[in-house]
C-alpha cells in the first residue's frame, strides 16, 4: 500500500496509528505549512505541501487516497487544483476514500436515515457537501475512480472530547426539545476506513457512527458525572446566545444508521455508545497524570 493523505488532521491520524507498524516512505501527506510538515514527519508521514508542490510523483506512486481536507468556499481543494491529474491516475488506483458529513442529510427532526435516504442539506455546508460529493460521483462514473464515500457526525477522541469545557466551567448544557445528534469515536472511523481499504467495493457510501444518538445534553451530563462535578445548568435553546456557526448544528436533528459498516465492513465498534467512549477517554486521562 502507498497511501496519500490530503489534508492531514484528527481523523487521518488516527488512520495512521491504525495502519503502524508500516513502511518508511508508505504514506505521504498533505499539509499547508513548513512548519508543520516536520510534525507529520514525526508521525512517519512523509509531508509534502499542498497547494504548492508538485503532487504529479505522490499521485502516480500511489495506490490509496484518502480526501479528508474539507470544502473551501463551497469548492472542494482538491478537485479545484487537480482534477485532471485524478482523471490520469483512476486507472491505477485501487481505493480513494472522501470524508463527507452527516450533514448531507439535513433536517429529520429526530428520525433515522441510511445511506439511502435523501440529500436535503439544511446548511451551506451541507450543500457544498453535497456538490463535492456529485463531482468525486462524477470522477467515478467517467474514468473509473474507485470511490468510497463516508458520512461522518460528530467526531470526538483523545484531547476532543467534553472534559476540558466542562473542567474549565465553559460547557453548557443547551436543551432544544427534540435535538439528537449522532457521533463516532475516531478511533471507529479509523478502523473503518481500513477494513475499506482491505475490501474496497468502489461506488460505496457508508455512515460511520455509534449506535446511540442522544442529546448534546446528555453528553456534558456524562462527563460532569465522570467528573465528579456538578453539570452545567440547563438553557433553553431559545435563550442561548450562540455563534451562527454554533447555532447551525441545531438547524438539523436526525438518528443515523450504521447498519451498512457493520453488515459489508463486518465491523465491531470499540466504542458503540458515547458512555464507553468517554469512560475510555476519562481513563485514559486519568492513567496519565
Amino acid at each position: 500500500m502507498k497511501l496519500l493523505i490530503f489534508g492531514v488532521g484528527f481523523t487521518s491520524k488516527a488512520l495512521v496509528e491504525e495502519l503502524k507498524p508500516f513502511p518508511d516512505g508508505s504514506v505521504t501527506g498533505t499539509t499547508r505549512s513548513l512548519a508543520k510538515a516536520e510534525t507529520l514527519r514525526e508521525l512517519g508521514i512523509s509531508p509534502i505541501i499542498f497547494p504548492g508542490d508538485d503532487m504529479s510523483g505522490p499521485l502516480s506512486g500511489a495506490t490509496h487516497i484518502l480526501i479528508s481536507a474539507g470544502p473551501e468556499d463551497g469548492r472542494d481543494p482538491v478537485l479545484k487544483h487537480l482534477r485532471g491529474a485524478f482523471e490520469k491516475a483512476a486507472p491505477n488506483l485501487e481505493w480513494v476514500g472522501y470524508l463527507s458529513t452527516t450533514g448531507v442529510y439535513g433536517d429529520h427532526k429526530g428520525g433515522w436515515v441510511d445511506e439511502t435516504a435523501a440529500l436535503t442539506p439544511a446548511t451551506k455546508r451541507g450543500r457544498a457537501r453535497v456538490q463535492t460529493e456529485g463531482e468525486w460521483q462524477a470522477l467515478q462514473r467517467e474514468h473509473g475512480l474507485p470511490l468510497h464515500i463516508f458520512r461522518l457526525p460528530g467526531i470526538y477522541g483523545p484531547g476532543r472530547g467534553p472534559f476540558a469545557k466542562v473542567r474549565a466551567g465553559t460547557a453548557r448544557r443547551i436543551i432544544k426539545q427534540g435535538q439528537v445528534f449522532s457521533r463516532i469515536h475516531v478511533e471507529d472511523i479509523a478502523q473503518t476506513l481500513l477494513a475499506s481499504m482491505r475490501a474496497p467495493n468502489p461506488g460505496a457510501i457508508y455512515n460511520v457512527c455509534d449506535d446511540d444518538p442522544a442529546p448534546p445534553q446528555d453528553v456534558i451530563g456524562y462527563a460532569a458525572h465522570l467528573l465528579g462535578v456538578d453539570p452545567p445548568p440547563a438553557i433553553k435553546f431559545e435563550e442561548a446566545e450562540l455563534t451562527p456557526m454554533a447555532r447551525s448544528f441545531y438547524a438539523e436533528s436526525k438518528r443515523v444508521d450504521n447498519t451498512r459498516i457493520k453488515e459489508d465492513l463486518g465491523i465491531a465498534l470499540r466504542y458503540p455508545t458515547y458512555k464507553t467512549g468517554l469512560d475510555a477517554l476519562f481513563a485514559a486521562e486519568t492513567d496519565q497524570k
